[in-house]
């Protein structure tokens, strides 16, 4: 094989698979840039903390329990006790707090004719002078081993956490993302998006506030009344499409009409204030996680993701989508009717922005008329960076969500590695600006 031959696979192939690449590299450089000592905290921490004590201690005076008050303590402890209790090990004491709090319970502990066995505790607590400095605080107890989790080192990035808060806080503009490639495909795009994320979000929260029983609605009731809200966009994506096809607007005006006119009706519904009399259950869909502890906006944006996916390589109007966007001429000549896949991809992309502004009010329990602001801005640089071309015809749904990820981890990385926001938005423009390269480079390479 030839050396030009060779360099345009390579160019082609970069063209094609460049961004999955591209998110291996960062994954791989943020990685490296947040490893870090981490000491554990959670509760089978707890468990197995017990567990090591037990195997290198007599523990049959019982033991001490002892971390601060916070939340982020809770699920330590506890584990510790379900650890100590399974294997029969007695806890004499458990103190919540601060050093003040443990030095009490020490200071009790100290008095009596059996001490203790053992200390078990967190990293933070260990380090405090009352028991960093056990012996010399209470001579009585200066035998009495202090117990904590090992450390060991793993990338912040990396951590579990980390990552579900990554997909779940992409999850909005992934759905949204996916009806923008579609649109962006056909050779158009929609600003709207953003706006219509705040309309349904107030819908939602103003039809479950009067409507569907306030604080006291049924799960009846609170998908009507998220049904109501993904239908009053999809109309108004329909509606943005019929200007597009029978009036000839361009969708760059057509739609930031519709921007404007959603928003204004956001602030109009809401009376400008945000509606937050919902049920805790409607978090569920936001917050919940029930399949493998995936939240559930996460596996709601997967299964999206695939339907979307098979939409584009499977069916008559996922090739008509590419026909339309590729050459409308062509596609017209050929008996398809291009008006009808622009209204329906435009009513597709303002039903799943509702969508989006479902999942937004039930992450945050309310709904109001600022939501989604700039998010039609990230949407399209989600759908850009996966490769999706801005002159139509061309682009994957799977792409897209490996753009969406690669702003989600690039915006993550930045947070974690302390970076300011106006250092933030260069980054990321300067990642749009090569995504367009991209394409431009594929463009040359066909």
């Amino acid at each position: 094989m030839n050396s030009p031959l060779k360099k345009r696979n390579w160019l082609a192939f970069l063209a094609d698979h460049g961004m999955v690449v591209v998110l291996f590299l960062l994954a791989g450089i943020l990685s490296f840039c947040t490893w870090a000592e981490q000491h554990p905290n959670d509760a089978a921490a707890g468990r197995a903390l017990a567990t090591r004590m037990k195997s290198e201690t007599d523990l049959s005076a019982g033991v001490i329990l002892i971390a601060r008050e916070e939340a982020e303590d809770t699920p330590f402890i506890q584990g510790l006790q379900e650890g100590f209790k399974s294997l029969g090990v007695s806890v004499r004491q458990v103190a919540r707090g601060a050093p003040a709090q443990a030095r009490e319970v020490l200071e009790k502990e100290a008095r009596e004719k059996t001490l203790p066995a053992a200390v078990a505790t967190n990293h933070i607590a260990s380090k405090w002078q009352v028991l960093d400095r056990l012996g010399e605080n209470f001579p009585s107890l200066s035998k009495m081993r202090v117990f904590f989790p090992q450390s060991y080192y793993w990338p912040n990035f990396l951590k579990r956490d980390n990552l579900l808060n990554i997909a779940n806080q992409i999850a909005v503009i992934a759905i949204l993302a996916i009806g923008m490639t579609l649109v962006i495909i056909t050779g158009g795009i929609d600003l709207s998006v953003g706006s219509l994320i705040a309309l349904s979000a107030v819908v939602t929260a103003r039809l479950i506030r009067d409507y569907g029983g306030g604080v006291e609605a049924s799960n009846l009731a609170l998908l009507l009344c998220s049904l109501g809200a993904i239908f009053a966009c999809a109309l108004c994506g329909a509606f943005s499409g019929g200007m597009i096809t029978l009036f000839a607007i361009p969708p760059f005006i057509a739609t930031l009409g519709m921007m404007l006119i959603a928003g204004g009706l956001g602030y109009l519904i809401s009376h400008g204030e945000s509606i937050d009399r919902i049920p805790e259950r409607f978090m569920w869909l936001g917050r919940g996680a029930d399949l493998f502890t995936l939240p559930n906006a996460v596996v709601l944006m997967i299964t999206l993701y695939l339907i979307a996916h098979l939409l584009m390589t499977r069916t008559v109007l996922g090739r008509c989508i590419y026909a339309v966007g590729g050459n409308p001429e062509a596609a017209r000549l050929s008996g398809i009717r291009g008006e009808r896949v622009l209204l329906t991809v435009y009513a597709l992309c303002g039903a799943l922005a509702g969508l989006g502004g479902v999942v937004m009010a039930s992450q945050l329990k309310s709904g109001a008329p600022t939501y989604g602001q700039m998010y039609e801005l990230y949407t399209i640089a989600a759908v850009v960076v996966g490769g999706t071309s801005l002159a139509g015809g061309e682009g994957k749904v799977l792409g897209t969500l490996a753009g969406a990820l690669i702003i989600a981890v690039i915006q993550n990385g930045m947070n974690l590695l302390g970076f300011e926001s106006n250092t933030q938005k260069v980054i990321l423009g300067s990642v749009l600006l090569v995504a367009v390269l991209l394409d431009r480079l594929k463009a040359r390479v066909n």
